[in-house]
């Protein structure tokens, strides 16, 4: 193993934070095998579609999938027919990366605090939109945890992908959006975007000066996504393990740890047990937000 091509799903449309950890992941693995590890992009239905199809897949190794907080931990308990049980249908291989979502804005946007972003939404209750990207990723729930915690009127605009997302932030067409920083960087560095705020429990590495949402006065308010290589449940515990430790061995290098970094994230490696443990707690805390809120799609 391999003997042929392998397919990385990924359920998402290119140029997202999924597809970018993705393309690293597929390059490397290509190296190590000597043999083509291809990227498939299968978006639908927030993420479900691609990921219900390799829960589906033959369990031969051949067809495996980039996974996400989104996908893995959210989606189950938020879409009423997901068609997948993060813990029964996949065999986890190992992690990869996290990464925090941003609350970034258009320069235009008059609130450069999260405090004013507060109390300008408190002012204008139900006029300010939010853009996010689809139901059920990190970016969404973000969205609506912070509408909770805040306690604030406003109005989440679900984008198809982040892509399209940072496209309309860039054009001003959405004054302010929860996404994960990949696509943004650049226009954050160059200005044309203004990053206020960071979900992790620290200041994010290429974004020093911008404060985290706890130090902005929403204490434990935190949304770290978290990204995986799985296969479908059944694939050969021989398989799991080849591609574990060589997973492991590609994320702990320092070109491609300076490449996820540089797509926004921070390095993350781990056994399959770990993994599972992690998809089994993200999963929870995903799930006790979604039955909080109400925020069942069907």
């Amino acid at each position: 193993y391999p003997s042929r091509v392998v397919t990385l799903v990924v359920p998402y449309p290119p140029g997202g934070g999924v597809d970018a950890m993705a393309r690293v992941v597929a390059q490397k693995l290509s190296d190590v095998f000597h043999q083509q590890v291809i990227v498939d992009n299968k978006p639908g239905a927030g993420g479900t579609l691609g990921t219900r199809a390799v829960a589906r897949a033959t369990p031969d190794g051949y067809t495996l999938l980039l996974g996400h907080t989104g996908t893995i931990s959210i989606n189950p308990s938020l879409y009423t027919h997901a068609g997948y049980d993060p813990r029964k249908d996949f065999a986890p291989i190992g992690l990869v990366a996290s990464m925090p979502v941003a609350l970034i804005a258009h320069p235009s946007f008059p609130a450069k605090s999260v405090a004013e972003v507060i109390a300008l939404a408190k002012k204008q209750p139900g006029k300010i939109n939010v853009g996010s990207s689809a139901l059920g990723t990190g970016g969404y729930m973000t969205a609506e945890h912070f509408k909770s915690e805040a306690g604030v009127d406003v109005v989440i605009v679900p984008y198809k992908g982040t892509a399209p997302l940072m496209t309309d932030l860039l054009g001003g067409h959405v004054p302010v959006a929860f996404g994960v920083l990949p696509p943004a960087l650049g226009n954050i560095q160059a200005g044309k975007l203004r990053a206020i705020a960071v979900t992790s429990a620290k200041r994010f590495s290429l974004l020093p000066d911008v404060p985290t949402f706890a130090e902005s006065g929403i204490p434990g308010f935190e949304a770290v996504l978290h990204y995986g290589l799985l296969a479908p449940a059944g694939t050969p515990q021989t398989i799991v393990d080849r591609l574990s430790v060589e997973l492991r061995k590609l994320v702990d290098t320092e070109e491609v740890k300076k490449r996820i970094h540089g797509e926004g994230g921070d390095p993350l490696t781990s056994t399959p047990a770990e993994y599972a443990a992690d998809i089994d707690k993200e999963e929870k805390k995903w799930s006790g937000l979604v039955h909080k809120l109400n925020l069942k799609v069907e």
